[in-house]
């Protein structure tokens, strides 16, 4: 049976190669614009994330929530590490906080112009968890767990959650806002909002879970 198995791989591969899909070809465009038109964004994968399977990017940002707190279950029962590795020289220092200012100035550009261009909430997130991490490993663990306590960083992720199951409800709920005009800022409704939502959620919890592994493990 092996030999079968190959034998069609091999014949699926080459027939990939030599036979490509032309009618797909033609239509992918067409599917592209149908998406962005009925989303109102110029961006279709923002529309397709955000309006045609807002149940999945719900249960993805629910699946990031549940790993933050298996982050905090795991490591509670752990003993503080007494020792920090992190970089002390002047170069170091000055690379990591202009690497943190351009990640976290991407980070911004991305939630807030990700329905127009590649980018959006999870990518935005993950730039500000970059921009975060960056700070973290040239900084002082005690300064950067008194400015996440200083801010509430652990109540506004919980918040930021709750706000985009709310506002999610109501988009697939049928309760739509004006999609604006097309190609602007301030346009594709509910999307703009869900996107800055998903940002600070990402963000904020990247921040939790390198605070915790600073904390019990002493890097990042």
């Amino acid at each position: 049976m092996k030999w079968v198995y190959l034998a069609f791989g091999i014949s699926l591969f080459v027939k990939m190669l030599v036979f490509p899909n032309f009618a797909m070809e033609g239509e992918i465009g067409t599917i592209a614009e149908v998406v962005a038109a009925e989303a109102g964004v110029p961006n279709a994968v923002s529309g397709i994330i955000l309006r045609n399977r807002l149940y999945d990017t719900g249960f993805e940002v629910m699946v990031f929530t549940l790993a933050i707190m298996g982050v905090r279950f795991l490591l509670a029962d752990e003993h503080p590490s007494k020792e920090v590795k992190q970089f002390t020289d002047s170069p170091s220092i000055v690379l990591a906080r202009l690497g943190a200012t351009i990640a976290a100035l991407i980070g911004i550009e991305l939630a807030i112009r990700g329905h127009l261009s590649p980018g959006g909430g999870f990518a935005a997130g993950v730039a500000g968890g970059t921009a975060i991490g960056l700070v973290a490993i040239v900084s002082s663990p005690q300064w950067m767990d008194a400015i996440y306590k200083k801010w509430n960083a652990a109540i506004l992720e919980k918040i930021s959650v709750l706000i985009f199951f709310l506002f999610a409800a109501l988009s697939l709920m049928g309760f739509q806002l004006p999609d604006g005009e097309f190609g602007t800022l301030f346009s594709g409704g509910w999307i703009t909002i869900l996107n800055v939502i998903v940002a600070v959620k990402v963000a904020l919890g990247s921040w939790a879970a390198i605070l915790m592994f600073i904390r019990y493990r002493g890097l990042l």
